[in-house]
């Protein structure tokens, strides 16, 4: 089994933001390999789909991006997985808008969601995928800036990196992180 987390916050107010581009990845993937309907599990809505004949958990957690190591740490004991199993996916302010990496482990980078996710596996461990969001111009707070949406001369840019990240996950699963990372972080 391969679970998927994507990061994000829960409710209507914070879909389209810059921080749920995790969730939109989660919903590229449903919505190309007919998911099945979403359950409530390990404080997240779940869902379940077949890559490459290999069972495939969409994990977004429903506890706030900076709580999201409560539902990832239960769902990975639960399942007795190892981190190797688990992807993180979610937005760097670090990276251009449109720029993927995948990493096999490291820090958090500053990313919140991320850093409790390491702090209740007990590991940085963890594979991931960043997605690139950009940074703010000018003096804007950064929890403002990631919780806004995204403007519609970057629609464009968004949906071709989704969908990007989606073949990327897609990979992951049938290859492993270092094909994946050679593949992926190269293109923009």
């Amino acid at each position: 089994m391969k679970v998927i987390v994507g990061l994000g916050n829960p409710g209507r107010k914070y879909q389209g933001t810059r921080h749920n581009i995790g969730f939109d990845v989660l919903n590229e993937l449903a919505n190309r390999h007919q998911a099945s309907p979403s359950r409530l599990a390990h404080e997240a809505e779940v869902k379940e789909i077949n890559l490459s004949g290999e069972k495939t958990l969409l994990v977004a957690p429903q506890t706030y991006m900076n709580l999201s190591g409560r539902s990832v740490g239960s769902l990975v004991r639960f399942f007795k997985l190892s981190c190797e199993q688990v992807i993180i996916v979610c937005d760097d302010l670090n990276l251009p808008l449109g720029k993927l990496r995948f990493r096999a482990n490291g820090s958090s980078g500053g990313q919140k969601g991320l850093k409790d996710i390491i702090s209740h596996l007990g590991t940085e461990e963890v594979p991931r995928l960043r997605l690139g969001i950009g940074r703010a111009n000018g003096r804007m707070d950064i929890s403002q800036y990631v919780l806004q949406k995204f403007g519609s001369d970057d629609q464009e840019e968004v949906t071709h990196t989704i969908q990007q990240a989606a073949d990327g996950l897609e990979a992951w699963v049938s290859e492993g992180i270092e094909p994946v990372m050679t593949r992926f972080n190269a293109n923009k």
